[in-house]
């Protein structure tokens, strides 16, 4: 499957496991990358120390290209970008913050560099930082998410036509059909997050992995608009968010409520009613807790199988 992605990464397939806090951690990095898709290490939820750890059991775990996500936000930014260069970390995400900050300053030590976008604007913004592709997510993805909602269908085409470099779809991709779908409106690649949650190797605890396998439609709700638009499951906690909104709550009662580690006790803990359950929508069509190879797999032979099936609509 070589295109535009494949080789820029030196990979098999044109898949992205999405470096997701509190979910993706070397064992999931490596077992994707082992499968023939990119891996990532999800940085926003490790300190310094734990980063460094992390990417080197993952050299040591897998022989192929494997790259870290990295939230710009992060309040020790210069020291992960650092850790990066000094472990030598080829390939880099970065996400929550302007591209021009440190896209120069990793390809000048020879680091491939992709950013995460929900927008044209913001796309082509990253296009003109020097990134080497793009990572358009629309709304339905989990975790913190664009404020305009626009959906994965109207955003891969919209920033398709007007971008010259590759161009990764994310947000509601969880299946071969779907990554099919995105790919004929004009993306490279899919990056997939909430279908590798719900995977053996993820670093999410085992009840908060249950969850997403039962989540139905409807389970889950953008919320937070006014701090980080966040798509999160509906529990007791994102019900207290809703009943705070009915007073008209200013910012700072807003960040009272959400308090610190609110995300790490909900995914990486376990707490399902006080903790930040972030997952996407497609979350309604994960049935199953499986090892990353087989879901880079069953993604792949569904891919095939849908091209073939596309073939053969008539009108």
């Amino acid at each position: 499957m070589a295109n535009k992605i494949t080789e820029l990464f030196q990979i098999e397939y044109p898949i992205i496991q999405a470096g997701m806090i509190w979910n993706s951690g070397w064992r999931l990095a490596s077992a994707a990358s082992n499968a023939g898709a990119l891996g990532l290490i999800g940085a926003g939820s490790m300190y310094p120390d734990v980063l460094r750890e992390h990417i080197q059991k993952c050299k040591k775990a897998t022989d192929k290209p494997f790259g870290v996500n990295v939230p710009m936000l992060y309040p020790n930014i210069e020291e992960i970008m650092n850790i990066i260069i000094e472990e030598g970390v080829k390939i880099v995400f970065t996400s929550a913050g302007n591209p021009k900050t440190w896209t120069a300053w990793l390809k000048e030590r020879g680091v491939t560099v992709v950013h995460v976008v929900s927008s044209v604007k913001f796309a082509l913004k990253a296009q003109e930082a020097g990134v080497d592709a793009v990572v358009a997510e629309g709304f339905e993805a989990g975790g913190h998410n664009g404020r305009e909602e626009t959906t994965t269908l109207t955003l891969i085409p919209m920033v398709k036509e007007q971008l010259d470099i590759p161009l990764i779809a994310a947000g509601g991709i969880a299946t071969g059909r779907i990554m099919l779908a995105v790919m004929i409106l004009g993306a490279d690649a899919v990056q997939v997050g909430s279908r590798f949650v719900a995977s053996e190797e993820s670093s999410a605890h085992q009840a908060f992995k249950k969850v997403v396998v039962a989540a139905k439609e409807g389970d889950t709700q953008l919320t937070l608009k006014e701090l980080a638009p966040v798509r999160l499951v509906k529990n007791k906690f994102f019900n207290e968010v809703q009943e705070l909104y009915k007073s008209g709550p200013s910012i700072e009662a807003l960040k009272e409520l959400l308090g610190r580690a609110r995300a790490k006790r909900g995914m990486f803990e376990g707490d399902l009613e006080d903790g930040e359950l972030e997952i996407g929508q497609i979350a309604g069509l994960i049935h199953d807790i499986k090892p990353a190879a087989k879901i880079v797999s069953d993604m792949i032979q569904e891919f095939e199988e849908a091209k073939i099936s596309a073939n053969q609509i008539s009108f």
